[in-house]
């Protein structure tokens, strides 16, 4: 199975580094504290205004207007910056850490990164990359909590060299948190959650720009329903935009598959086959009341 079932011992941090406190970097700082993770929590906000917001914070135990001055002498530091700044963000820091420090992240995307990271990177300090599967379509820090990773899924995405002991220290603090871990492949990770996250977000973006062409009365008439499953497009397009150019070929495998299954809807109905209309919709339900 790919679930990590080790039971290493808990091993709390010294110094914890937060750069970039959205939704994600500020529940990370959150959780750390409540659950005793790290002695002090350092965070970086690239805006003046965000970091007014952390003044008197009792998660935040230092605020840094420079990346590198806040990962300083940082036992692990915590990326929580969109998927293009992650890259950009782990260049800046790295001559700024110790030896045997260690980095992870939050990004949507993973093979990119970890492979430009690896072919950068300065031996004396561990990337492990991670994919907390938590969030909403709310990015600010003003949504964040401590039980945000909460028994969620976070994939963690070692290289086939990278360091075993890193790689276990990182498992370990996703749990600490509360996460539940498991391990794959960057490029399997990007394959699935192509799937899983991705190709949904554009389903439901393309169905609310589909439904804004029609008249603006119908939006009065709308139920749950169509909410629930319109939630997610309500995510911001900047960020979205970098995750779907680092992740393409997967979004384009996942949704030249989806579209097939499409098109036995369209043909079904056009055929009058509500044996198989009927199938389709058992499917779906069985799958549905599988994630509850």
């Amino acid at each position: 199975m790919d679930i990590d079932t080790g039971t290493d011992p808990y091993q709390p941090f010294g110094k914890v580094c937060i750069l970039a406190p959205g939704l994600l970097g500020a529940s990370v700082a959150m959780a750390c504290k409540k659950n005793r993770v790290a002695q002090t929590t350092h965070i970086w906000s690239r805006r003046a205004s965000s970091r007014a917001k952390l003044i008197g914070q009792p998660w935040c135990d230092e605020i840094f207007a420079s990346p590198g001055e806040a990962a300083e002498e940082a036992d692990l530091v915590v990326i929580c910056s969109p998927v293009d700044f992650i890259v950009p963000l782990y260049n800046e820091i790295r001559q700024s850490m110790k030896p045997g420090a260690l980095v992870t992240d939050v990004g949507s995307t993973k093979s990119l990164i970890c492979r430009q990271i690896h072919a950068a990177a300065d031996p004396r300090v561990h990337f492990i990359g991670a994919h907390p599967m938590a969030g909403s379509e709310k990015t600010s820090m003003d949504y964040a909590c401590d039980s945000l990773f909460h028994n969620r899924p976070c994939i963690i995405t070692p290289l086939e060299d990278s360091n075993e002991i890193a790689t276990k220290r990182i498992i370990q603090f996703w749990k600490s948190i509360g996460a539940v871990t498991f391990i794959k492949t960057p490029e399997d990770h990007d394959e699935i959650v192509a799937h899983i996250s991705h190709l949904p977000h554009l389903i439901a973006a393309s169905l609310c720009q589909f439904l804004d062409k029609h008249p603006s009365d119908w939006e009065q008439l709308t139920s749950t329903g169509l909410r629930e499953t319109t939630r997610i497009a309500s995510g911001d397009p900047g960020m979205w935009k970098a995750i779907i150019e680092t992740n393409r070929e997967e979004i384009k495998r996942a949704l030249s598959g989806y579209q097939d299954d499409l098109q036995r809807i369209q043909s079904a109905l056009t055929n009058g086959n509500m044996v198989e209309l009927v199938s389709i919709l058992e499917k779906g339900k069985n799958f549905r009341d599988r994630l509850n």
